[in-house]
C-alpha cells in the first residue's frame, strides 16, 4: 500500500487531478471539503512525494495556485488501485 494515498483527503485530491489538466487550490478545497490549512498540509505531502506539481501565477492581479498530477503520481495511483483490488480478491 502507498502510505501517501491512504489518506481520504490526499486520495480525493488525486481523484480530482485525474480528471483535469490542472485544478486550482480553491477548486480542490471545495471538492475535498477541507480547510485551507488542512488541504495545504496534504498538498505539501503530495508535492514532497512528487505526486503533484504546483504552478503559481497571477490572474487579474490576484495570486492563484494550480495543481496537476505528475507521471509519478499517476503511476502510484494505478499501483495503489491494483493493490486494493488484489485485497478484495482474497
Amino acid at each position: 500500500m502507498d502510505d501517501l494515498l491512504l489518506s481520504k483527503i490526499r486520495l480525493g485530491v488525486i481523484a480530482e487531478l485525474l480528471a483535469s489538466d490542472s485544478v486550482s487550490f480553491s477548486e480542490l478545497q471545495r471538492a475535498t471539503k477541507t480547510t485551507n490549512g488542512n488541504l495545504g498540509a496534504h498538498l505539501a505531502k503530495l508535492l514532497e512525494g512528487g505526486y503533484v506539481a504546483e504552478q503559481k501565477r497571477f490572474v487579474n492581479r490576484r495570486p492563484q495556485t494550480r495543481y496537476s498530477l505528475t507521471e509519478t503520481g499517476r503511476t502510484a495511483f494505478k499501483r495503489h488501485v491494483r493493490e486494493m483490488q488484489a485485497l478484495l480478491e482474497r
